[in-house]
């Protein structure tokens, strides 16, 4: 049997108010439900919530239909991927045992049906951006989860969600532009791996923009999107990754292919 995989991220779950996050929840739950009648596996390519910590006994409120509907789809045998975010880094033990996710914390490398893919979050990857990747560091550093730790929830949690707001208030504008092949560092990320092996697709969620671009000949670059603009998402049959776009009245029949190209 050819694999279906679905490839889906960036749902920044929790903002920008209780109400749309709740309908961006919804719709996300609908079209796992539709995906799942023929899905092989499902990749969550990272920053499933805007904020996320957990501590020993305590979790962030809400996300319960997301997190369920995540739990049963394991439970009826689909293997589900988690790339950790930037959003959601903080993800410990809790979401991966309460619902059967399996975590990865870097790129990995797999081939599946003969073709060779290289899977990410995407964050941290490519020249420049030192500024963040010096404070991604910090804020992996098991001394740092632990000070953070000792915070009372309400606060640590209210400060988790403040520190995330300002992040994605300062990127929401180049996140909706294409900046050139001289600019994307992920664009660039992707020819220095080219240059150590072949990969037939380069699969990143973060950047937030559909875009799907031959970076090499016979090696594409397809980042996923998001579900807070754009509800696009990949899907590979065995042969081709297409990047698709959910349309409005759910019906999974009813999506289109977006079109090659940096963006939609």
């Amino acid at each position: 049997m050819s694999p279906r995989i679905y490839f889906l991220g960036d749902f920044h779950l929790g903002v920008p108010d209780a109400a749309n996050s709740l309908a961006r929840e919804k719709r996300i739950v609908a079209f796992l439900d539709e995906a799942a009648k023929d899905a092989t596996e499902i990749i969550l390519m990272g920053d499933l919530f805007d904020f996320w910590f957990e501590y020993k006994y305590a979790v962030p409120r809400g996300h319960v239909r997301f997190l369920g509907k995540l739990a049963q789809l394991t439970d009826r045998g689909i293997p589900i991927h988690l790339f950790i975010g930037n959003h959601d880094m903080w993800i410990f033990d809790y979401v991966p045992k309460e619902t059967g996710v399996i975590v990865h914390r870097e790129p990995i490398e797999r081939t599946i049906d003969g073709k060779k893919f290289l899977i990410g979050h995407g964050d941290g990857l490519g020249p420049g951006d030192h500024g963040y990747k010096f404070i991604k560091k910090v804020f992996r550093s098991p001394v740092c989860q632990w000070l953070f730790a000792r915070l009372h929830p309400n606060f640590g949690l209210w400060l988790g969600d403040f520190w995330s707001g300002r992040s994605r208030k300062k990127s929401y504008e180049n996140d909706r532009k294409w900046l050139g092949e001289g600019k994307e560092w992920l664009v660039q990320y992707c020819r220095e791996q080219l240059q150590k092996k072949h990969y037939d697709f380069m699969l990143f969620g973060h950047r937030h923009l559909p875009i799907d671009i031959e970076v090499k000949p016979g090696s594409r670059y397809v980042n996923l999107g998001d579900w807070i603009s754009y509800y696009t998402y990949g899907v590979f049959d065995g042969n081709e990754v297409k990047l698709m776009k959910r349309m409005s009245d759910g019906a999974l029949s009813g999506d289109l292919q977006v079109s090659g190209g940096p963006a939609v």
